[in-house]
């Protein structure tokens, strides 16, 4: 499953624009007083601004070999988050490794290396390492009113957890986080689960606005 683009709300505009283009050192695609659109990867991530805004929480697929390099590339530019004491998280269900930071608005950030990906290169770790967006969470009171939305838009196979508190919708090159906030609160971090306001364009096409999903054809 494929994110090209996902769009999420801020009220610093200028602040999540330098953290993005000087301390991930990602490029700028484009910019006005407005928003502002940088690339990873293959992935468009854009910020608008907002008179509020809740945090999100998305995840950047990164080679495949490389969650060593990126910790010591990431602890030079920003704080890291602990993960049960640990710097790098370990889903072995999932074959892949994780790290986690805030951006300048309180998102939960996610490097994620998945080895079944297998992307694998030699250079020193850059930003070039982030291949793709590749999770965006989508936080509600009840799982399987979303999964249903989501199933009606195109069909979506479970890849990990259930419906009543946390169920992960897709593959490893992209997924939807689904999470009960009545149930559930973010990893590491265990705050709670705020209902977040995004857009998403790739394989799948909606605005996610007031808990609610709604098509391309209804926002357009």
């Amino acid at each position: 499953m494929q994110i090209r683009e996902l769009t999420l709300f801020t009220t610093n505009l200028e602040d999540q624009k330098q953290f993005y283009t000087h301390v991930l050192e990602l490029p700028l695609v484009s910019s006005d007083q407005e928003k502002f659109t940088i690339k990873i990867g293959t992935s468009l991530l854009t910020f608008v601004t907002a008179k509020t805004s809740n945090p999100a929480h998305f995840a950047i697929n990164i080679s495949s070999y490389k969650i060593q390099e990126a910790l010591h590339w990431i602890q030079k530019r920003t704080e890291i988050l602990g993960c049960e004491g640990e710097q790098i998280a370990d889903f072995s269900n999932w074959n892949a490794k994780a790290l986690y930071f805030y951006d300048n608005d309180g998102n939960i950030v996610e490097f994620i290396a998945r080895k079944d990906l297998e992307i694998v290169n030699t250079h020193p770790f850059s930003s070039t390492d982030l291949v793709n967006i590749s999770e965006i969470g989508i936080v509600s009171n009840d799982n399987k009113i979303i999964y249903e939305q989501l199933q009606a838009i195109r069909p979506i196979a479970i890849y990990d957890g259930n419906l009543d508190r946390f169920c992960a919708l897709g593959n490893a090159e992209g997924l939807f986080i689904l999470v009960n906030k009545t149930k559930k609160k973010w990893f590491p971090t265990q705050e709670e689960a705020f209902v977040a306001d995004f857009q998403l364009k790739g394989d799948y096409n909606f605005a996610f606005t007031n808990g609610k999903i709604i098509t391309e054809k209804e926002y357009i």
